[in-house]
């Protein structure tokens, strides 16, 4: 069985958590989405994508994904399965996604701009129509 201490090194080993009392995540709203076929879609009315820089954490039967709103009628997509460990991203920190497990931070586009993971999150193109996005898949 592991220590506090030794369970502290591996955190830290890691980058930390960001839930830990010096973390700034905060949790990311979470919204359904339904699967189309091409894609899963979104409606925006009573969410935090209701206004430009807003962001959710979008649950569907095809995965999980990010989806903030960049402008009136951009949105970014990205897969929301963190490419360190495979953990869902459930965090946010202004325009920067935060993973809960061991602190890998991502911008809007799903570029990595912290470790520990190295890789990007893979990007979906979205369209906006009728108060309604769609990530296609």
């Amino acid at each position: 069985m592991a220590s506090g201490a030794t369970l502290a090194t591996l955190f830290s080993a890691c980058g930390g958590s960001p839930t830990s009392p010096s973390g700034t995540a905060s949790m990311l709203g979470v919204v359904p989405g339904q699967f189309t076929g091409p894609g899963v879609q979104v409606a925006v009315a009573g969410s935090a994508l209701a206004d430009p820089g807003g962001a959710v954490l979008v649950e569907s039967n095809a995965g999980v994904f990010l989806l903030a709103r960049t402008s009136a009628n951009g949105f970014s997509a990205v897969d929301a399965i963190c490419s360190h460990e495979s953990c869902t991203i459930t965090g946010t920190d202004g325009a920067i996604y935060v993973c809960p497990c061991h602190g890998s931070r991502y911008n809007r586009n799903g570029q990595v701009v912290a470790g520990p993971a190295k890789a990007s999150l893979r990007q979906f193109p979205t369209t906006f129509t009728d108060g309604v996005v769609t990530i296609a898949l």
